[in-house]
């Protein structure tokens, strides 16, 4: 992995970082002990030099640098906090953040890896999640792809100051990265409009894609038939996840949500309609998302699923994948 650099804030670092693990292994996260020891030795606050905190009228930089000793520690505290923090910030627009640690545990207990297994994550940000993938598989399984040059740069920066070495590649995640592949997981830690088929073209039989999706988490398997074609089938899981949108070749195939006028508000509000909503964006007009809402009993992310061929046609389906309730996606 290589020596990391010399680190001043190491000692305080570390019982910061002991009690957000505890505090995320409190709430039924990090049973996997290999993630828990992961999240124990990789220092956060290497990746998040600098964050945004937002305030009436715009943002507050905190930085490690700080002359000033009291807003050095409101830095540290909130490098392990239990919350995403924002870390590019552009004309008053958040283009990437370090999520929320307890939801990052999550998706990587959710990724299922096994020794072995090759990893593509699709969005740098600040390289802490590819740190933790790196900690658990080796250097030379993790790759991580992103579209900016200054966010990849950066996080190459972060991960070489903590001693990990993985491969960061500047490129569209759409597109995935054929050339480090095949891979057994694929994890996208940005906000998708429908599943890239392209990544299903680098996975192999029993590959796990792991991706935000609406406001959701999708799951899904790849499986190969006789002819050689894949196919990748799964469930959302139970847990909201809310991540920058990707940016680059399919970032523009997703219209966002619709328009909510005249819903009843104790639809618009509940979070489910809102995935719903989401996940159906320009497919399902919202009286029909609404009738089907209130015709299912308000139903779970879980019964939701996608199906996608990697001849690029896919839809979401609710229960059935060949059921009554389907729509395309992308």
């Amino acid at each position: 992995m290589g020596a990391p650099q010399r680190d001043p804030y190491a000692e305080s670092a570390a019982d910061a970082r002991w009690q957000l693990v505890r505090a995320i292994a409190a709430g039924g996260t990090l049973e996997d002990r290999a993630w828990r020891t992961a999240f124990e030795e990789v220092p956060r606050h290497l990746f998040v030099p600098y964050y945004f905190v937002s305030r009436p009228g715009g943002y507050e930089r905190l930085w490690c640098d700080d002359p000033d000793p009291v807003r050095r520690a409101r830095w540290l505290r909130g490098a392990y906090s239990d919350g995403p923090l924002a870390t590019r910030v552009r004309d008053g627009e958040l283009v990437s953040s370090s999520s929320q640690p307890s939801l990052m545990a999550r998706m990587l207990q959710a990724l299922e890896v096994r020794d072995g297994d090759a990893v593509l994550e699709i969005g740098a940000g600040t390289g802490y999640n590819a740190a933790l993938l790196s900690h658990r598989l080796g250097d030379d399984l993790v790759t991580t792809v992103d579209l900016d040059p200054e966010i990849a740069e950066a996080a190459r920066r972060h991960l070489a100051a903590a001693g990990y070495h993985p491969a960061v590649v500047t490129g569209d995640g759409a597109r995935g990265c054929p050339a480090r592949g095949p891979y057994d997981r694929i994890v996208a830690t940005c906000t998708l409009p429908s599943v890239p088929p392209a990544w299903l073209a680098q996975c192999g039989e029993g590959a796990r894609v792991l991706a935000p999706l609406a406001n959701g988490l999708i799951a899904l398997t790849v499986t190969v038939d006789a002819a050689g074609a894949r196919r990748a089938e799964g469930r959302f899981l139970p847990t909201p996840a809310y991540f920058v949108p990707l940016r680059g070749g399919a970032a523009a195939l997703w219209p966002g949500v619709p328009h909510v006028g005249g819903l009843p508000r104790r639809a618009v509000e509940d979070e489910l309609f809102r995935f719903l909503l989401a996940l159906t964006a320009g497919r399902l007009d919202p009286h029909e998302a609404l009738s089907l809402w209130q015709g299912e009993a308000r139903p779970a992310r879980e019964r939701f699923g996608v199906t996608v061929t990697e001849a690029g046609a896919q839809w979401a389906w609710l229960d059935d994948p060949e059921g009554p309730y389907l729509w395309p996606l992308g």
